[in-house]
């Protein structure tokens, strides 16, 4: 079988590494700036780097910590915290339902792959084809791996440069709305059906203005799921 082959494959670290580091670059650049600005605004907020290191090493879900500091910086009950996260990382549940399949056999590395699943590592990993002869799991787990040092790095360099030097954060919040951005522009010049882009779209912006900011995100999902389900069993 294919994926036999493929976990039987015996090509060494460094080679994997060689292959799936390009791949990876794109979101090497957003994560180092987007930690970057993420380490910056906790500095500014007062927390120290060992809490902006530890968080993005433990927690690592780019858009709850920054909704994060805010809930770090009020009394916030535990419950509300909870449900903040569920809400704002709600469409992570549908990431691993189109993940079941890839990440099936993975061994001892599927705790950690689940764990370091986010938004850009999803969309890298749900296009990707193992070549022939290359260990899946080493080669998800490497992705994944990088994923997150380019976070940590970028959250290092923002809370070090956020205790020496002055800044003025207003608008930083928005870089990881940009990034969303350059990602769904990517896939959709990388795709030749633009079917499902334009299921969330739509979907996304009814939602928007029937349940309003604070509530559209599992309703939106939910939605996209099930029209880009019945598209694909209509095809």
């Amino acid at each position: 079988m294919i994926g036999e082959s493929k976990a039987a494959g015996k090509c060494g670290t460094g080679e994997v590494l060689r292959y799936v580091f390009p791949k990876t670059v794109p979101v090497m650049v957003g994560y180092i700036f987007l930690g970057t600005a993420y380490g910056i605004l906790m500095s500014v907020n007062g927390f120290s780097a060992g809490w902006a290191l530890a968080i993005s090493v433990i927690v690592y879900a780019g858009s709850l910590q920054y909704v994060g500091i805010n809930l770090l910086l009020v009394a916030v009950s535990p419950a509300a915290a909870f449900l903040m996260a569920l809400m704002v990382n709600a469409r992570h549940l549908f990431y691993g339902i189109s993940m079941l399949g890839k990440y099936q056999n993975m061994g001892k590395s599927k705790p950690y792959l689940i764990f370091g699943l986010t938004d850009e590592t999803f969309s890298v990993v749900c296009n990707e084809k193992v070549p022939e002869g290359m260990p899946e799991e080493k080669t998800y787990l490497l992705l994944t791996f990088l994923d997150q040092c380019y976070w940590v790095l970028g959250t290092l360099i923002g809370a070090a440069a956020g205790s020496v030097i002055t800044f003025n954060t207003e608008g930083l919040d928005f870089a990881l709305t940009a990034l969303f951005i350059v990602i769904f522009t990517e896939q959709w010049m990388s795709q030749k059906k633009h079917g499902p882009a334009v299921a969330g779209v739509v979907c996304s912006v009814l939602c928007l203005n029937i349940f309003g900011q604070d509530a559209f995100i599992i309703p939106a999902m939910i939605a996209i799921l099930g029209v880009v389900s019945a598209g694909y069993k209509k095809g």
